[in-house]
């Protein structure tokens, strides 16, 4: 049976777990960190930086899958899994699905990879997608059937970003409604009204500038291809290293932070939060 805390003041997981569980060695707080048996919010989580709120609930003891953690520490980093659901942290520069047979390199050949064993090979069914060269949160399903259960609710479900951008959006809050039509010649989307075109909204904060460049947190309520790379553009910020809508650059300055669903078989609230990694942030200096 788990053990329940609440969270009083904001802090990070690790020094919240060393403060609340008396007794425990901090080598053991780290292993059990580390071993994927701390729950927030209903969510594993294994980074010791993990930012925590007030009134969040974190859980220690929560049931894993033996052997997990150990054997994904140097593959892709998952952050959520139970028999449905499959959450994972996909870095920047790696396909979400393969786009051809004979292509391995991408996030759900290679989870399957890691999850298979000599006599049960996994199945999976990847709920949504990122851009190659976006990281952060993705969703996987272990049926079509949940899947299909997830998407029937994805229009309700929270979706935030992290985008680094050209420039400073002369407004720190802004809302772009504009739809979106997908150019298969040149596959790029086009922003504004036309017949074949989508709507598509996107809600952005501006939370820091540098250097000409900006941080923006963004939402959408819409999940259209290429959505947040199109709409910042057109705003006149383009996402920094975005070759297709902007400048070529290191890495796209483009990260899935922060997904909330409803689990379609416990009704539960699960919430899946992955702070950008370092190179992201480097690229605002």
């Amino acid at each position: 049976m788990a053990q329940q805390y609440k969270v009083k003041q904001r802090g990070k997981l690790l020094e919240f777990l060393f403060a609340n569980l008396n007794g425990w060695s901090k080598k053991r707080v780290k292993q059990r960190l580390q071993g994927a048996s701390v729950a927030v919010n209903g969510a594993v989580t294994t980074k010791h930086d993990f930012i925590l709120n007030t009134d969040d609930i974190v859980e220690v003891g929560v049931l894993q899958k033996t052997g997990t953690a150990a054997q994904t520490t140097n593959k892709l980093e998952i952050i959520y899994q139970d028999k449905d659901l499959i959450t994972i942290n996909k870095p920047a520069g790696l396909l979400s699905v393969g786009t051809t047979q004979e292509n391995k390199q991408h996030a759900l050949a290679l989870l399957r990879t890691q999850l298979s064993r000599a006599k049960n090979s996994i199945k999976l069914w990847p709920v949504h997608r990122l851009d190659r060269d976006t990281s952060g949160i993705l969703l996987f399903a272990t049926s079509k059937e949940m899947r299909e259960a997830v998407m029937a609710n994805w229009g309700k479900s929270e979706k935030v970003y992290l985008a680094i951008v050209e420039g400073t959006p002369k407004e720190t809050k802004g809302t772009i409604d504009q739809p979106l039509r997908l150019d298969e010649k040149e596959y790029r989307m086009h922003v504004g009204k036309h017949p074949e075109a989508k709507s598509a909204i996107t809600h952005y904060t501006v939370h820091e500038s540098a250097a000409n460049r900006s941080l923006l947190e963004v939402s959408i309520e819409t999940g259209r291809q290429h959505q947040i790379r199109a709409h910042l553009a057109w705003l006149g910020h383009s996402i920094i290293g975005d070759e297709r809508y902007g400048t070529k650059g290191p890495r796209m300055g483009l990260h899935s932070k922060k997904l909330s669903i409803i689990h379609p078989k416990t009704k539960r609230s699960l919430c899946f939060e992955v702070d950008a990694p370092r190179d992201f942030y480097g690229l605002l200096s």
